[in-house]
């Protein structure tokens, strides 16, 4: 592949004189651009679906959501290279199990600062464009199925807690906890949370090895449900069952999966 004319990163942090620093190390290489800047997490998710950077210099503490975070949020297509920037050490190994290209502890200096885009330039010159989309989608996917999620005081592997989804142009936070059931929408799933729905671009099949089976099952090919939400369920013909919700919900339990909601 030839090498790029011009890198195009993305620089995120809540502190504007950190943006600076990175903003002016930046600067003096002919071959970056600097096509953003974002002082949130939600507002570095909009910039990276909407700016496609090669590279972000992604702060790890931020109002709301932290880095880490951002990377959870983001579909496997859209992860481009993550150089972690922080004044605590005690996040370095974490930032490499996401597979950072490089983690960068505050203050640091040219010299170290340079040998970073010394690997982000090596990176997008060994990969090509499909290569390296396949690569970081099998690292963001690696990253989540290790990510620890804390769950009623004990620690649960791999298992969402919450999810981010768009809605009136913006993104909101939806807590895991506060999903009633979900329905199939095509490529989409669509939350139903305490009678607002919401549409999260995911698969099905996708969202249920990401839930905790303790908390949510499959009643149907287009439904999962959370389990204490359940108020009752009415045999129907042929082994379906419908069951309703606490707040009124009817669904149908087919037969199919019957035995997952029983166990």
């Amino acid at each position: 592949m030839p090498r790029r004319a011009l890198i195009r990163a993305l620089v995120v942090d809540d502190e504007a004189l950190a943006r600076d620093t990175v903003r002016i190390h930046l600067s003096r290489h002919r071959d970056i651009k600097i096509v953003g800047e974002a002082a949130d997490g939600f507002s570095a998710i909009k910039d990276i679906e909407s700016l496609e950077p090669d590279v972000i210099f992604l702060d790890v503490q931020m109002p709301d959501i932290s880095g880490f975070d951002v990377v959870e949020a983001l579909s496997t297509d859209q992860v481009p290279f993550v150089v972690f920037v922080t004044a605590h050490d005690r996040f370095a190994l974490q930032a490499f199990e996401t597979h950072a290209v490089d983690y960068l502890l505050k203050p640091f200096s040219a010299a170290r600062f340079d040998n970073t885009l010394h690997r982000i330039r090596y990176e997008l010159a060994r990969w090509s464009d499909r290569r390296m989309r396949q690569r970081l989608a099998a690292v963001i996917e690696e990253h989540r199925r290790r990510l620890p999620q804390l769950k009623q005081g004990e620690v649960s592997q791999g298992y969402l807690d919450r999810l981010f989804v768009s809605h009136n142009r913006k993104l909101a936070l939806v807590r895991v906890d506060d999903i009633d059931w979900i329905e199939s929408s095509a490529n989409y799933v669509r939350l139903h949370v305490k009678g607002v729905s919401r549409l999260l671009r995911m698969t099905m099949n996708q969202l249920e090895t990401r839930l905790d089976p303790k908390q949510f099952t499959r009643i149907h090919r287009s439904t999962i449900v959370r389990i204490d939400r359940i108020a009752e369920m009415t045999p129907l013909l042929h082994g379906d069952v419908k069951v309703t919700l606490k707040d009124g919900t009817e669904l149908r339990l087919s037969r199919k999966f019957r035995n997952r909601l029983e166990q």
